[in-house]
C-alpha cells in the first residue's frame, strides 16, 4: 500500500475515504438477504448506511478546507502494475459530501414515498449500489477506475428508471396518443430505461476510447500521475490527438450529464419513482459529467500554461454547454408535466456549468470559471433535489404528474408550497438570498470578465436562459399552488380523497434543503469567495495554475458587493425581475390567459409548437437511429432474404439439384449400349480437349 499525505495524518483520513464509497455497496450485497428476513427493515438498512457513508465523506472536510489532499493506493493488477486508489482533494471531498449528504435525504425521503411498494427490497439494493457507483467516481484516483463507477451509474439508472417495468399507464410520461413527426410522445418505464442505456453509452464508448489513446501514450490512468510527466501530452500533441482525446472524454460527460446532443433520454427518465429523479437526475449522477469536466479540465489548462495548448476542448464545453442551457430552457416554458419541467431544468442548468468551466479554460483566471461552475453545482444540487422531492410529494397526493390537474394547493399543502417557493427562488436566482444567485452572478461575471472571442454570444445565452428559467419557474409554482382547484382535485374531493400535507417522513428532507438554499444564499458571498480561495490554493499546489487580481478601486457598487462585476450583477438582477415578472403576468396574478396569447399569434403558436416538440430533435433522432434503420432492416428481409436468399439461392439451388437429379436418372436406364454410348461421348470429349 501507498499512501501519500499532506499536512493531516492519513490513517484515520484514508480509511474514510475508502469506506464513503464501500460502505454503499456493502449494503446493497446484505439488501436481498435483509429483504428476506424483513422487508420493513431494509429502509433503516439502507438510511443507516447512508448516513455512514456521508458521516465518512464528512470527517475529511478539514482536509478540504485546508486545501491539502489525500492519495491513498493499493496494488490491483500486480501484472502490469496497476493500482487502486483514493484521491482525497477538495474537489472529491466537496463532491463526496454533496452526494453524501443529499442521498441520506433522499433515503430519508423514500421510506415514505415508497411505502408499500412489493419491491422494495429491489428499489434500495439499486439506490445503495447507485450512491456506491457514484462515491468511486468521485473518489477514484485514476481514470479505469472512474469508468468502473461510471458503468455502475449507468446501471443502475437504468434499473431504477424502469423499475415500474410492467409498464402501467400513471408510470408513463407524456400525453398518450400525442404524436410528434408521426413518432409517439409517450413513452413507458422499460422504454425510457433503454433509451437511456443506449444512449449514455453512446458517450460511454467515446470515453473509454479517449481513456485508452491517453493510455497509449502515457502508460497510466492516474491523474497524479498524468501532471508528474507531461511528455506523453507533447506526443500526442505532436501527433494531433491531444484534443480529440480530450473531446472523446467530454463525450462520456456529455453521455452521463445529458448535453446536447445525448440530452433527450433525459427527459423521458421521469418515468422512475421521484425519489430516483431526485437523486439520480438532479443531484448526482448527471453532475458525474460536470465533475469529470473539473477533474480533467485543470490538466488540459496546466499543459496550455506548459504550451501544449488545448483551447479546443474549452470551447467545445463551452458551447455544448450554452447551446444546452438555452435548448432545454426552452422546452421547460410549455411543458404541461412537472416533473418533465424539472428535468428540462435540470439539463439546462447543468449546461450553465459546463459553459463556465469551458469559460475558464478560455480565461486568464481559471479560478473564477471553475469556482462559479462547481458553486453551482453545489447550489443547483440543494434547490433542485428539493423541487423533486416536493414534485414528488405533489403526485403522491393528487395522484397526477400534469401541472393542470392541481392548481390551489397551496392553502392545503402551505409547508410544501412554501418550501418550493424557497427551492424556486434559488433556481431562478432571487438576488442576495439564495446559493442560486450568487452561482449565477459568478457565473455570468467569470463569461463576461473571460476576454475571450466568445465572451458577448455566451454571456448574453446566459442571460436570455436566466430570463426563462424564472420564467418557468414561476409558472410552475403559478399553476400548482394558485389560481382555481382543477376539475381533477375536485372530483377527487367527490370521492372522498382529500388533499393533505405529505407525510414528515417526506417533507422533512427538501424542507431542510430548501432551507440550506435560503440560509447558505444569505452568506452566499462569503460562502463563495471561500470556495474560490480553497480552489485557488488547491489549483495551485496540485496543478500550478496561479490566480492574481488587480484591485478595482472604480467599482461603483456598495461597500458588501464590493468584488462583484457590475455588469454581472445587474445581468442578474434584470433577469430574475424580467423572468418572474412575465411568469406573474400570465400564471400568478392571471391578468393575461396565456391559451389566448399563444393562439392570438400565428408566430407565437409557432414557437410554442417547437418548444412543446422538443424542437422536433426526439422525433429526428428516432427516425435517423431507429425508424429509418428497421425500415431498411425490413426491405433487406423483404426483398434481398426472401427474393435473393429463399426464391433466388434455397429455391434455385433446390431446383438445379432436382434437375440434375433427374437428369443422372434418366441416364440410368440399365441398358449397356447406353453406359457405353456415354462412355465413348466423353472420352472422345477428352481427345479434342487433349489435340487443341
Amino acid at each position: 500500500m501507498a499512501t501519500e499525505s499532506v499536512g493531516l495524518p492519513f490513517e484515520a483520513s484514508a480509511l474514510s475515504a475508502w469506506l464513503v464509497w464501500i460502505l454503499p455497496f456493502a449494503a446493497a450485497m446484505i439488501m436481498p438477504g435483509i429483504g428476506k428476513l424483513s422487508q420493513n427493515a431494509t429502509k433503516y438498512v439502507a438510511v443507516g448506511f447512508a448516513l455512514m457513508s456521508a458521516v465518512s465523506a464528512a470527517t475529511m472536510v478539514p482536509v478540504a478546507l485546508e486545501a491539502h489532499e489525500l492519495h491513498d493506493q493499493i496494488m490491483w493488477i500486480e501484472a502490469i502494475g496497476l493500482k487502486a486508489g483514493v484521491l482525497a482533494d477538495p474537489l472529491s471531498i466537496i463532491m463526496a459530501n454533496v452526494v453524501g449528504w443529499i442521498s441520506f435525504l433522499i433515503m430519508i425521503y423514500s421510506t415514505g414515498y415508497m411505502k408499500g411498494d412489493k419491491d422494495i427490497t429491489r428499489f434500495w439494493f439499486w439506490m445503495m449500489f447507485f450512491i456506491g457507483s457514484m462515491q468511486l467516481i468521485v473518489l477514484s484516483d485514476n481514470l479505469l477506475q472512474v469508468f468502473f463507477g461510471w458503468e455502475g451509474v449507468g446501471l443502475a439508472s437504468y434499473a431504477l428508471i424502469s423499475f415500474w417495468y410492467r409498464d402501467k399507464k400513471k408510470d408513463h410520461v407524456g400525453t398518450e396518443g400525442r404524436t410528434v413527426l408521426g413518432m409517439l410522445d409517450y413513452y413507458a418505464p422499460t422504454h425510457a430505461g433503454m433509451k437511456a442505456f443506449i444512449m449514455t453509452k453512446v458517450g460511454d464508448v467515446m470515453m473509454i476510447a479517449g481513456m485508452l489513446l491517453i493510455f497509449l501514450f502515457a502508460g497510466t490512468f492516474g491523474f497524479k500521475e498524468l501532471m508528474g510527466n507531461t511528455d506523453w501530452a507533447t506526443a500526442m500533441a505532436a501527433q494531433g490527438l491531444l484534443v480529440p482525446a480530450f473531446v472523446l472524454l467530454f463525450g462520456g460527460a456529455m453521455g452521463k450529464s445529458a448535453q446536447f446532443p445525448l440530452n433527450e433520454w433525459l427527459l423521458e427518465a421521469m418515468t422512475g419513482p421521484t425519489a430516483v429523479s431526485a437523486l439520480i437526475h438532479a443531484a448526482t449522477m448527471v453532475k458525474a459529467g460536470v465533475f469529470l469536466v473539473a477533474r480533467i479540465g485543470p490538466i488540459v489548462f496546466a499543459l496550455g500554461a506548459a504550451g501544449i495548448l488545448a483551447d479546443q476542448f474549452f470551447e467545445i464545453v463551452a458551447w455544448v454547454g450554452a447551446i444546452t442551457a438555452l435548448l432545454l430552457a426552452t422546452q421547460g416554458m410549455v411543458n404541461p408535466e412537472i416533473k418533465k419541467v424539472l428535468a428540462y431544468s435540470t439539463g439546462s442548468q447543468i449546461g450553465y456549468m459546463m459553459m463556465a468551466l469551458g469559460v475558464a479554460g478560455l480565461s486568464h483566471q481559471y479560478v473564477d470559471g471553475y469556482t462559479a461552475g462547481f458553486y453551482h453545482l453545489i447550489s443547483h444540487a440543494m434547490f433542485k433535489a428539493s423541487l423533486f422531492m416536493a414534485a414528488g410529494s405533489l403526485l403522491h397526493i393528487v395522484g397526477s404528474r400534469f401541472m393542470t390537474d392541481m392548481g390551489g394547493l397551496r392553502k392545503h399543502m402551505k409547508k410544501t408550497y412554501a418550501f418550493m417557493w424557497a427551492a424556486g427562488l434559488g433556481l431562478m436566482g432571487a438576488p442576495f438570498i439564495t446559493t442560486g444567485f450568487w452561482s449565477k452572478d459568478a457565473i455570468f461575471a467569470a463569461v463576461y470578465e473571460s476576454g475571450n472571442e466568445w465572451a458577448l454570444p455566451l454571456f448574453a445565452i446566459a442571460v436570455l436562459t436566466a430570463i426563462i428559467t424564472a420564467f418557468y419557474t414561476t409558472r410552475m409554482i403559478g399553476l400548482v399552488f394558485f389560481g382555481k382547484k382543477s376539475k381533477h382535485i375536485e372530483k377527487m374531493e367527490e370521492e372522498g380523497h382529500h388533499i393533505h400535507e405529505a407525510s414528515v417522513s417526506m417533507w422533512v428532507p427538501y424542507g431542510i434543503l430548501a432551507v440550506l438554499t435560503i440560509g447558505i444564499g444569505i452568506i452566499g458571498l462569503s460562502a463563495e469567495e471561500g470556495l474560490h480561495h480553497t480552489f485557488e490554493y488547491y489549483l495551485k499546489n496540485s496543478f500550478g495554475i496561479y490566480s492574481s487580481h488587480a484591485a478595482d478601486e472604480s467599482s461603483i457598487l456598495p461597500e458588501f458587493l464590493q468584488g462583484l462585476n457590475p455588469i454581472a450583477l445587474g445581468a442578474s438582477l434584470v433577469a430574475f425581475s424580467t423572468g418572474i415578472g412575465l411568469g406573474y403576468i400570465f400564471y400568478i396574478g392571471r391578468w393575461v390567459d396565456p391559451v389566448r396569447f399563444v393562439n392570438s399569434n400565428i408566430f407565437f403558436y409557432a414557437i410554442h409548437k417547437l418548444f412543446l416538440n422538443r424542437w422536433y430533435l426526439n422525433a429526428i433522432v428516432y427516425w435517423c437511429f431507429v425508424t429509418t434503420p428497421l425500415w431498411l432492416a425490413r426491405g433487406v428481409s423483404r426483398y434481398f432474404e426472401k427474393t435473393a436468399i429463399d426464391y433466388g439461392m434455397n429455391d434455385g439451388v433446390q431446383k438445379a439439384a432436382s434437375w440434375g437429379a433427374k437428369v443422372i436418372q434418366g441416364t440410368q436406364s440399365g441398358v449397356s449400349q447406353s453406359y457405353l454410348f456415354v462412355f465413348g461421348a466423353g472420352l472422345l470429349f477428352v481427345i479434342l480437349i487433349l489435340l487443341m
